[in-house]
């Protein structure tokens, strides 16, 4: 039951992580002109889920199974990450992910913290996000699941805050994208990190021009 708990506090979008600084790509479609309205956020919010779910999941899943191999995880992710954008954005979303969660949990992840800067990991997101969550004793599932809702809610944040959908409106979209999480989840929930994959590389491409934006709100 602390458990439970423990995931609302951390889905709390009052949660100092800075998840809400990144857009998912998201601002770099709209200036593209790719996404224009709710209709296009869904698709774009629909790609993005996937693609945490085929190039997230399995490393937060064996992070959570096997805390110890993060070193090795956040090398694999180092690799598979080869949109500098994202690259970027999951390095710094994992840095301030574990830190937060050492300053609030400092029992429980204040160990995780100091073995990963012995190691010399680079932080990425997905890895250290699976093993802080194995730390403050969250089930896998939950921990996956999480990872999921946070990834979408990220992402409809932003388009609420560039004026691309309303308030009303995204949380209309997640509501309807429930059968989308389920499906990604049973799909992906079991996976090895043999199984990496990008499934929307046009939205990858598309998200790796953030940086020659003439404004941004985000920092991807």
């Amino acid at each position: 039951m602390a458990s439970s708990w423990r995931v609302l506090q951390l889905a709390d979008s009052g949660f100092p992580t800075g998840g809400f600084a990144h857009s998912g790509g998201l601002e770099a479609a709209v200036q593209a002109g790719e996404v224009r309205g709710a209709a296009d956020v869904r698709r774009f919010v629909e790609a993005l889920v996937w693609q945490a779910g085929l190039g997230g999941l399995p490393l937060v899943g064996a992070a959570w199974r096997e805390p110890g191999s993060l070193p090795a995880l956040d090398a694999r992710a180092d690799a598979f990450l080869t949109n500098h954008v994202a690259h970027r954005a999951s390095r710094t979303q994992g840095r301030a992910f574990l830190d937060t969660c050492a300053r609030i949990f400092p029992e429980a992840v204040g160990p995780v913290r100091e073995a990963a800067r012995a190691a010399g990991v680079k932080f990425h997101h997905a890895p250290v996000f699976g093993a802080v969550l194995r730390a403050l004793e969250v089930e896998q599932e939950d921990a996956q699941r999480l990872f999921l809702s946070l990834t979408l809610r990220g992402a409809l944040s932003a388009g609420v805050r560039m004026g691309v959908i309303g308030t009303h409106e995204s949380h209309q979209v997640q509501h309807a994208a429930t059968p989308l999480l389920d499906a990604v989840l049973a799909q992906c929930k079991t996976s090895g990190v043999e199984d990496l994959s990008q499934p929307a590389p046009f939205w990858d491409l598309v998200g790796a021009t953030h940086d020659r934006l003439y404004s941004r709100l985000f920092l991807s």
